[in-house]
């Protein structure tokens, strides 16, 4: 992988991560389509601390709420608004790990294709667009309850299949509950963040383990591309989305994955 490719791969990484059209799709791309080299598992490293660094940081005021919230719950020996969202992410994040576990290196194994990425791209785009269509948009997160954050919870460990989007299947979920776009899109967030995390870490255990080489210039360009990327992505998306809704990323996901399908024909 040369520089360019690298410049690349993280804008992609960054633009991609948390819009509902699946960036491991976008990854898994350029090798599939343009015969790119595999990046490597030091830049997918990179790229995902980029992006934690991102979300963590346009949510730094929900993060640092979540931490009060704790201590203020140990003081007063009670529940509170922020404490109960903390705990509901946490909840949420428990399908996707076990399927992590359990299913990881098969998906890896056997479900990294241009044909699975192009099914689900238009599998999930179309309800995408039925969430969004037909939900009634009018629920405040506070109303989230322990049923509601399990069922966004095994959305998410559909992600784990290329071409589903973690960020668009968690929103879908959320929408299909009844939740409003921004709110939909603030769990959704908030649920990367462990499991980001988590991916990372795993993967830098892995890269410690096999002692690969590793191009730090390399890694800082992709980690710093990547972030800087996914936090104006953030932004820009958090609001213009009570405007422009989800329609433009489905149509997206629907050209997509015709385009890929034609391409495979």
């Amino acid at each position: 992988m040369d520089w360019f490719q690298a410049l690349v791969l993280a804008l992609i990484q960054g633009l991609t991560e948390f819009l509902p059209i699946s960036s491991s799709a976008h990854l898994i791309l350029p090798s599939e389509v343009l015969g790119w080299p595999d990046q490597g598992l030091a830049f997918d490293v990179a790229v995902h601390v980029g992006t934690l660094v991102a979300v963590m940081a346009y949510y730094r005021r929900d993060l640092l709420a979540m931490l009060g919230g704790a201590g203020q719950a140990v003081s007063q020996r009670r529940m509170n608004q922020d404490l109960k969202l903390a705990l509901l992410v946490g909840l949420a994040t428990v399908p996707a790990v076990v399927f992590g576990f359990l299913g990881d290196d098969w998906i890896e194994r056997e479900l990294r294709s241009a044909l699975v990425i192009a099914i689900t791209t238009l599998l999930f785009g179309a309800l995408l667009w039925l969430a969004d269509a037909y939900g009634k948009r009018s629920r405040a997160l506070t109303t989230l309850g322990v049923a509601g954050a399990l069922l966004i919870g095994f959305a998410q460990a559909l992600a784990l299949i290329p071409g589903t989007s973690r960020s668009g299947i968690t929103i879908t979920a959320a929408l299909a509950l009844g939740y409003r776009r921004e709110e939909a899109a603030r769990f959704s967030f908030l649920l990367s963040i462990p499991v980001i995390l988590g991916a990372a870490l795993l993967k830098s255990k892995d890269l410690l383990e096999q002692q690969l080489p590793v191009d730090w210039g390399m890694m800082a360009l992709g980690a710093g591309v990547s972030a800087v990327t996914a936090y104006l992505t953030i932004v820009f998306f958090i609001r213009l989305l009570e405007r422009i809704g989800m329609l433009p990323f489905v149509i997206y996901r629907l050209i997509l994955g015709v385009a890929l399908l034609v391409w495979l024909a």
